[in-house]
């Protein structure tokens, strides 16, 4: 047995003597006897040391590693290691030097040597090797968060308790995961929550504040110092994220605030700044990460809220902190511009850290473009370091993901694209972490099932540029590990590959959205495929997350007209996506007979390749009618009897796709619980429930009966007889009924809504048209010029639960409101409204045209406060009231779109 003897500083950092153990560790297994220097080293007594020689040190605070450095006895052909980078030299004497530019980097010096240990049973004798990551900050995120919601809390609010969250209190899982992450040299864990200070920190002076009892608080804290603690041993921050302005529930009760705020208020701002200085004087070791979008007006008050109470209490709790580094503190840019922010607070605080979301909320391209790749280029020039966030990925649930090359060139892309130096990572199935969706006896853990996903995103962020060639044998050497040969390694890699392009393809040129309101998994509508307007799509989808190319209609157009086409078309799409789901099941049979080991797993990834192929066949045919249907639309031109031989190709092509659906149905009966990990009524596509139809099983219903229908309505023109629908063109438009209120806001006056009246107080802006349902009503007008410059709330008083009906002008000029959309505030529908229910209601005098919402409000005082830009409120009416969705100008629910042939 060979002795080795370990050189270190005795007062090591956590993370070093982390490093120095799983050295240690290594080098046992390989069959030394490891032994501790006796008296610290230097230049002239390491000699007497008898054998094999390692010294450990951080060269900003070793003496040896200084000496050795300054006699060039130490000397690196890369960079000087700086920040996590490292170098491993063999010297004279025998000794092996771990070089670290900071106790990180030795920590990764030392696993490093640590592995080649373990390969190669031995200790390297000659060698010369630096590396540094090129991300500042690469970590997953893990959401403290529930499929549901919990009334009368709302989205995202949990309190940390056992029931909800058994898995945070694992200290064995959390192990699992954080030995994974530092084997992927990760340095940041992302905890999502709304407001997790009520569960952490109790404040003297709003013990009202505090969501869970004496115990419970006192065990959530012992758990996140033992988390933190842990994390930090391995290099690796904890950073908490949480919502502005949520607060807790029994907080809001007592002095009568509503859940989420929309502006500081001195109560919650005096709240907040105690809670943050409480937590960070008793977890120094954690980050903040803060969204001051969704229910905060960010763009009003983001910058006083962020530097006079956020950054207030993190200053206040670092006051008599002894930390060797300040917690990273990351400011979200989701539904707020953060450069006026951090301009601000830069002078105040100076590690902070930008972040965006790199696809959305979906996986679609290594290639983002457009004002998303503005953004991000923006966000990468100020004086902070910028992360792209692979956010919630609702295309690829739930089927596993492990396309090496496409994760590859998403960490270029957001390298060299978006100009971003960290990576911010979600898991396939976000909501319902630390569970797999896979139907199995026992409950598959994420960890383990989605390895892959995890490996290579970090592999990625550590070095992007990594030789293609090469990295296509590391990854047949790592699946070949786990499934028993080299020949099955890369057959199942080829299966990954070939997988990993259908579902970023499919989405990108046919969604509704990249972000979580659709779950692509579970098949679109013929309306969603051949009227999306109708359902409000998301054009950053095929503007920002897309290649240019086509829309469906758009190609059926100059398809037509024999015009040139640019860009991806459908057709591409649909030809290449058969073609990787195709070599996907062709690649994962190759290596059925290969597999030795992990069968078990194998056969559900077997699975999912199948899963995935139904799901582009169904796609294919179904776009193939819409195409067809598309086609006839602009033929017949109205002369709905002509054509019906597109149509009878376009029956037989949903058919088919019927058929593909009813087979991924078969199949995700036997394999999976559900598809989509957040189960609210935020998800919308393809039909409104998230926990009514999370499973394919419960939406194939619906396409059983859109086919129906479509035969119904298809076999009717072939008889010569009119269907319903164009039978009842001219269906009567009722008027809406009022409902009584009281305004008390001073500042605002109440007007009639009808043609030629001004619908603001200053002006002489006036009503040139409005539809039928509005005329007659009670509006509310108040100053354009206020409401557009600095935003303008109305106090009124309900005597019944009603419906406000609230107009947005069809601009995105910056005077003007903009509709809250789901891809950006998950509260936005939480009153319901979230589409229009008349499309161009209301025409002004040389302004654009409006779109009429209803908001649904209690009886009782309410405040109408959306934040800066100009809207109208056009009446109240009672909660009761039906409403008929309709575009004005029939564009969008005419008879033109077609949506009759499937309803």
């Amino acid at each position: 047995m060979k002795d080795v003897t370990l050189g270190y500083d005795r007062n090591s950092a956590p993370r070093v003597a982390y490093g120095i153990q799983q050295l240690r560790e290594a080098l046992q297994k390989a069959g030394y006897s490891v032994h501790d220097a006796e008296v610290p080293w230097t230049l002239e007594n390491y000699r007497s040391v008898q054998g094999l020689k390692i010294y450990i040190g951080n060269r900003q605070e070793s003496d040896f590693v200084q000496q050795l450095e300054q006699r060039e006895v130490l000397l690196y052909h890369t960079e000087a290691p700086e920040g996590e980078g490292f170098y491993l030299a063999s010297c004279p004497g025998s000794l092996t030097a771990i070089s670290g530019g900071s106790d990180s980097g030795v920590l990764y010096g030392c696993l490093e040597l640590a592995r080649r240990v373990s390969d190669a049973q031995r200790l390297p004798s000659d060698i010369a090797y630096g590396d540094a990551p090129r991300f500042s900050l690469r970590g997953p995120a893990i959401g403290l968060q529930k499929t549901t919601v919990e009334p009368p809390r709302q989205t995202y609010e949990y309190p940390i308790t056992t029931d909800r969250f058994p898995w945070f209190y694992d200290r064995s899982l959390w192990r699992d995961f954080l030995d994974m992450m530092v084997e992927q040299r990760c340095n940041v864990v992302y905890l999502w929550s709304g407001h997790p200070f009520s569960s952490l920190v109790k404040l003297a002076d709003y013990p009202e504040a505090l969501e869970v009892t004496e115990e419970e608080l006192s065990l959530n804290r012992e758990m996140f110092r033992w988390l933190t603690e842990e994390a930090d041993r391995r290099g690796i921050w904890v950073v908490l994220k949480f919502y502005n302005i949520h607060i807790p529930l029994p907080f809001a009760q007592k002095h009568g605030l509503k859940l989420h705020q929309p502006k500081p208020l001195q109560i919650t701002s005096d709240y907040y700044k105690k809670s943050i200085a409480a937590f960070v004087q008793s977890f120094p070791n954690a980050g903040l990460m803060v969204c001051l979008g969704e229910a905060l007006q960010g763009q009003i008050y983001g910058a006083q809220w962020f530097n006079e109470t956020i950054l207030a209490g993190l200053l206040e709790g670092l006051k008599d902190s002894n930390v060797k580094e300040k917690p990273p503190i990351i400011l979200r840019s989701h539904a707020i511009e953060p450069q006026k922010v951090i301009e601000a607070a830069l002078p105040l605080y100076p590690n902070l850290y930008t972040e965006a979301k790199y696809n959305g909320e979906s996986l679609t391209t290594y290639t983002p473009r457009g004002k998303w790749q503005e953004t991000h280029n923006r966000l990468g020039s100020l004086q902070t370091i910028h992360i792209v966030n692979v956010h919630i990925l609702a295309n690829l649930e739930p089927f596993r993901y492990g396309a090496p090359s496409f994760i590859q060139k998403c960490m270029q892309a957001a390298k060299y694209r978006l100009k971003a130096n960290g990576l911010h990572l979600y898991p396939l199935f976000f909501w319902d972490w630390p569970y797999a969706p896979d139907r199995a006896e026992k409950r598959l853990r994420q960890l383990e099932r989605d390895w892959i996903w995890f490996a290579a995103w970090f592999r990625y962020a550590w070095n992007p540029d990594r030789d293609p060639a090469a990295e296509r044998n590391y990854w047949i050497d790592t699946l070949a590990k786990r499934f028993g040969s080299r020949e099955a390694g890369e057959a199942i890699l080829d299966a990954y590959e070939a997988s990993g392009e259908c579902a970023p393809k499919l989405l990108r040129r046919f969604g509704i959205t990249e972000g979580n309101r659709q779950t692509m998994s579970l098949g679109m509508t013929m309306s969603q495929l051949t009227n999306p307007e109708r359902h409000m799509p998301w054009p950053d989808l095929w503007e920002s997350q897309s290649p240019q190319g086509e829309r469906l209609e758009e190609y059926v157009i100059k398809e037509l007209s024999g015009e040139p086409h640019i860009g991806e078309t459908p057709v591409d799409i649909m030809t290449d996506a058969q073609r990787h789901a195709q070599d996907a099941v062709q690649a994962i049979e190759r290596a059925r007979s290969l597999v030795s080991i992990n069968s078990d797993e194998f056969e559900r990834l077997t699975g999912d390749m199948s899963a995935i192929r139904h799901m582009v066949e169904s796609y294919v045919h179904k776009i193939k009618a819409a195409i067809l249907i598309l086609t006839y639309k602009h033929s017949v031109k109205g002369e709905y009897f002509n054509r019906l031989d597109l149509l009878e190709e376009a029956a037989a092509e949903l058919e088919q796709s019927l058929a593909r659906y009813r087979d991924l149905t078969t199949l995700t009966e036997k394999t999976y619980l559900f598809a989509n990990s957040m189960q609210t009524p935020q998800r919308k596509v393809p039909i409104r429930g998230g926990l009514d139809f999370r499973h394919w099983s419960a939406c194939l219903p619906v396409y059983e009966a859109e086919l129906n229908a479509f035969r119904k309505h298809l076999q009717e023109l072939k008889t010569g007889t009119l269907p319903e629908a164009l039978k009842n063109l001219k269906a009567p438009i009722v008027r809406y009924q009022e409902a009584p209120f009281h305004l008390l806001s001073e500042h605002a006056e109440m007007y009639v809504v009808e043609k030629g009246v001004e619908v603001f107080s200053d002006g002489d802006i006036h009503i040139v048209g409005c539809a039928e349902e509005l005329s007659g009503l009670t509006g509310i007008r108040f100053s354009q010029r206020q409401a557009g410059l600095h935003g303008l709330a109305i106090e009124i008083e309900l005597q019944q639960a009603s419906k406000v009906l609230i107009g947005y002008f069809n601009s995105k000029d910056e005077q003007w409101l903009q509709v809250p959309s789901l891809e950006e505030n998950t509260h936005a529908d939480d009153r319901g409204g979230y589409a229009p229910v008349l499309r161009k209601g209301l025409r002004l005098y040389a302004y654009p045209s409006v779109n009429i919402h209803a908001f649904q409000y209690e009886a009782g005082r309410q405040t109408l406060d959306f934040g800066k830009g100009a809207f109208l409120v056009l009446g109240v009416i009672p909660a009761d009231q039906e409403m008929r969705q309709r575009d004005v100008e029939h564009k969008n629910d005419g008879i033109d779109t077609l949506d009759w042939l499937y309803e």
